[in-house]
């Protein structure tokens, strides 16, 4: 019955007030546009507009359907211009889902010269996401992973941004503070803050001391990374985070990064994405807007 095209021409005549304009605004050809209202009025069993001179005036009839068009053609044609957007890769919602704890400071440093860029695209950070990305990735739940633990394959695809040294953050009065470096036994009679998260995702323990046998005293869980370090450098515990951060805190309270053994232990963080999605722009473009921004170091 009523059909797109009869609310733009209505909306034309309306506006212009003859056939002629309303077909040059709308690309058509005056003897198509009259026939698709002609067809309109058959349909309805009223005319839809009266001759008077050289212009055209809306009937009753009419002006419902100018009424409906005034309403519904602005939804219509947002929406299509959001979904050209969205096809473009110039808008959307970006979610990001946080697998690194201690990188909030450095996401804020990629976000802020994203948003000026892509006024279209909202951002949303997934802080439930921290520590089960993958999976979140996998089911659509975010578009973006930050983590220091990239799994790759099933169709998701991992760019490193920025490598980083993990390191035991001691008290500047610790015996280890001027160590060289910690093993695995010095720990033993240590309280060890770390993040809520279970013992085989902290690298602490699968890289450093379970390969030699050795759990600490107590483990201690904290959410905050701000309260994490302020207990190490009250003598509360010691705690493993990376050297950027260590160091940043370092400059204002009594703390000390000490590298777990000789060799240390070196990651990266990566930002991880479904392989289908990686061409979509404004994806892209943070991932580059990441690598730029670089290491978080002070």
């Amino acid at each position: 019955m009523i059909e797109r095209i009869h609310l733009a021409i209505l909306r034309e005549v309306r506006r212009r007030g003859s056939l002629t304009a309303a077909a040059d605004a709308l690309h058509l050809t005056q003897p198509a546009l009259s026939h698709a209202m002609k067809k309109l009025e058959t349909q309805c069993g009223t005319p839809v507009w009266r001759r008077e001179g050289r212009n055209l005036r809306l009937t009753p009839a009419g002006e419902q359907i100018y009424a409906l068009a005034e309403r519904l053609l602005p939804q219509l044609e947002q929406t299509e211009e959001t979904l050209r957007g969205l096809a473009r890769g110039e808008r959307g919602c970006l979610r990001i889902g946080m697998e690194c704890h201690p990188c909030y400071e450095w996401l804020l440093k990629v976000v802020q010269p994203f948003l000026e860029r892509w006024p279209r695209v909202d951002l949303d950070v997934r802080q439930s996401f921290r520590f089960g990305g993958i999976d979140a990735l996998q089911r659509h739940e975010i578009d973006l992973l930050v983590t220091p633990d990239p799994v790759h394959g099933n169709g998701l695809r991992f760019e490193p941004v920025f490598a980083y040294e993990l390191v035991l953050a001691v008290a500047g009065g610790h015996p280890l503070a001027q160590a060289a470096c910690a093993e695995p036994e010095d720990l033993a009679d240590e309280i060890l803050i770390t993040y809520p998260v279970p013992v085989d995702r902290l690298d602490i323990y699968t890289r450093f001391l379970l390969p030699a046998g050795v759990r600490p005293k107590r483990r201690q869980s904290i959410e905050a990374t701000a309260i994490m370090l302020q207990m190490a450098a009250s003598g509360r515990g010691v705690t493993a985070l990376p050297r950027w951060l260590v160091d940043e805190y370092a400059a204002r309270m009594p703390i000390a990064a000490v590298r777990l053994g000789q060799a240390g232990i070196h990651k990266a963080i990566h930002l991880g994405v479904r392989a289908e999605e990686g061409s979509i722009l404004y994806l892209s473009t943070f991932i580059s807007q990441a690598r730029q921004t670089g290491d978080p170091s002070p």
